[in-house]
């Protein structure tokens, strides 16, 4: 073979032939070794039929946007497949780094106060961002009825860098089968897309258990509290790393 031979470059209608039987992937490869190789391979009688296999819905705007190549809508389609399903990111903080601040009172006088770090409590079983916390009862007077209830629920960063308020709220609670609660109003957006969880509306969520005491003519008094974080889509508590992933926004302020 002669050297002209080896140089001649094969005409743009038998490459044209070529890319018909070319993947997509295989397609964009081509399309970059040079300006005759990427109008061959990037015509829209290529694209069109890939496009309505895999992108069909982005598809549909050629026929609003007919300037869009059907090359880029299929790009768009990839790159927004990927973002949808690539996995969220570590959470920077964990339940080490956090402590609970928790204050119930009445109009009269303090129900309860802890501040327990997140990590000494039980997680559930079921992974999810909800902690049962033990009251010690014993240095506070028990209350007649709980019908009002002063309650706030702070997340402190460790070493008191960074707080968070989940709920700031007084509201009159009905006791049922020995426990009452209530969710917070929605939770601020963390103002990014980094969590579908966040973007989508998330609330706090306090739930108290309470006992009756003999020794006080059956006065109440707490005995746990229940605190956690749920999606206003399902109802659901979020994942652990989700709520740290949300709460990392407001602590971590660098």
């Amino acid at each position: 073979m002669s050297r002209s031979q080896i140089n001649r470059r094969p005409p743009w209608e038998v490459l044209s032939l070529v890319a018909q039987h070319l993947d997509p992937k295989t397609l964009a490869v081509a399309s970059c070794v040079s300006k005759s190789w990427f109008t061959s391979m990037s015509s829209d009688h290529l694209w069109q039929p890939i496009c309505f296999t895999h992108s069909s819905p982005l598809s549909n705007l050629k026929l609003t946007y007919p300037s869009v190549p059907y090359r880029r809508l299929y790009a768009l389609a990839v790159t927004a497949a990927k973002r949808r399903f690539k996995p969220p990111s570590t959470p920077r903080i964990s339940l080490e780094n956090l402590l609970f601040a928790i204050e119930l009172s009445t109009k009269d006088f303090p129900l309860a106060t802890v501040a327990r770090p997140a990590d000494e409590l039980c997680v559930d079983l079921k992974g999810v961002f909800r902690f049962d916390i033990d009251v010690d009862y014993g240095s506070f007077p028990a209350a007649e009825t709980l019908e009002e209830v002063k309650i706030t629920w702070n997340v402190v960063l460790r070493g008191w860098q960074g707080i968070f308020t989940m709920i700031d709220c007084e509201e009159k609670l009905k006791l049922r089968a020995g426990s009452g609660g209530w969710f917070s109003d929605s939770l601020p957006s963390p103002g990014c897309c980094s969590s579908e969880m966040a973007a989508s509306g998330i609330v706090a969520d306090l739930k108290l258990g309470f006992c009756r005491m003999r020794e006080s003519y059956g006065k109440i008094r707490v005995d746990k509290v229940s605190v956690g974080i749920l999606s206003v889509v399902n109802w659901r508590y979020v994942s652990v790393d989700d709520g740290l992933r949300y709460l990392q926004h407001f602590l971590l302020t660098k």
